[in-house]
């Protein structure tokens, strides 16, 4: 319960900033001295428009700055009084954080242009002070930026050392029961020569199954440190309902969906993949989309396993101040996994609805 009521905090302060910054700036119209009724309603106006673009800053944050600075442009030669040009400082802040600099850096410009116009109205300690606000807005988003952008690659690493460790362990376990049937057949060799047969054909079995995961584990990077009980046996989709117990504890009302799974036959890389990429979109929905419900289909058709994941929330930080917060982090990894089975994954609200969507694609045939 704890994440949720982060998660409504967080919804809250989204909320809540744009509605501020609108608010302040049309004060600050509203009360400048000396300026006629035409002017005041169009400084208003233009306060209300940049409060109200902020709301999207995180998924248009280019547009959304370009309307800021327009609207600061309006704002400054009706209400000179008005120093710094909040709205332009939230956007360029955003846009650094979601945009390399070759972008980010536009705006910073634009930024610093309307930050100068204090030179013509204001003292110049003033707007020598005023000037250093844009400067740090951007180094602040760009610092946001490549911390995002490392976690990201770290948590790719990680996953990759994951899906190895897993691998492996279904790879010794297709070895074990080829040596234990090797053995079988040479003790009835002779005597028995039908059972040594079936012994031979389990061990051709378990020998294609077994090269087939070692063409998922050599894409892996290396083997890295277990994480877990190295006893428990590895998970696959027959373990969803547990996973959707856990998250109903935890205040996500969770449906499973299971269509063509039962005369499926799932390799136990994608089994355990498949398991895990639903684990990760549903622990993203519950930290970070302020979802009350998720939808899950599973579905086994034509030699291709698909996954959809489909919440009720806002998304994967819509609104938040700068992009890839832990849901992103978990997307790279899921887009991981993925690709290393031969499969796709794609993520974002679903065309014509509401909430946030998952949607994977793993083949069932032999990785080439």
């Amino acid at each position: 319960m704890r994440i949720r009521e982060r998660n409504r905090l967080k919804t809250a302060a989204d909320v809540a900033l744009p509605f501020l910054v609108a608010l302040f700036l049309a004060g600050l119209v509203d009360d400048s001295p000396g300026i006629g009724d035409t002017e005041r309603i169009v400084g208003i106006l233009a306060a209300l428009v940049q409060g109200a673009a902020l709301w999207w800053r995180r998924s248009h944050p280019q547009i959304v700055t370009a309307i800021a600075l327009a609207g600061g442009l309006v704002i400054a030669l009706v209400a000179p009084d008005g120093l710094i040009p909040f709205a332009g400082l939230v956007a360029v802040f955003t846009l650094a954080a979601n945009r390399v600099p070759r972008i980010s850096l536009f705006g910073l410009v634009g930024l610093v242009a309307l930050s100068a116009l204090n030179f013509g109205t204001a003292t110049d300690e003033e707007a020598t002070f005023v000037m250093v606000f844009p400067f740090v807005a951007w180094v602040l988003g760009e610092a946001s930026r490549r911390a995002v952008s490392e976690a990201s690659r770290r948590a790719v690493a990680d996953e990759r050392a994951r899906i190895a460790r897993e691998l492996h362990d279904v790879i010794a376990h297709s070895v074990s029961v080829i040596v234990i049937q090797a053995a079988a057949a040479d003790d009835v060799f002779d005597e028995h020569p039908d059972q040594a047969r079936e012994a031979l054909r389990s061990i051709e079995g378990a020998g294609r199954e077994a090269l087939a995961e070692l063409r998922r584990l050599l894409a892996a990077v290396r083997l890295g440190e277990g994480d877990g009980d190295p006893l428990r046996p590895l998970p696959g989709l027959d373990r969803l309902d547990e996973l959707a117990d856990t998250m109903r504890t935890a205040g996500l009302e969770v449906t499973i969906d299971r269509d063509g799974l039962a005369a499926a036959r799932l390799p136990a890389g994608v089994d355990l993949s498949a398991y895990r990429i639903v684990q990760e979109a549903l622990t993203n929905t519950l930290r970070h989309a302020a979802a009350t419900r998720a939808d899950v289909t599973v579905r086994a058709t034509d030699g291709v396993l698909e996954l959809v994941i489909h919440d009720d929330g806002h998304g994967a930080g819509a609104g938040s101040f700068a992009a890839g917060s832990g849901a992103g982090r978990g997307i790279a990894g899921m887009r991981e996994r993925a690709a290393m089975l031969g499969g796709t994954l794609e993520t974002g609200p679903p065309a014509g609805g509401g909430g946030f969507r998952v949607h994977a694609r793993l083949p069932l045939g032999e990785p080439r």
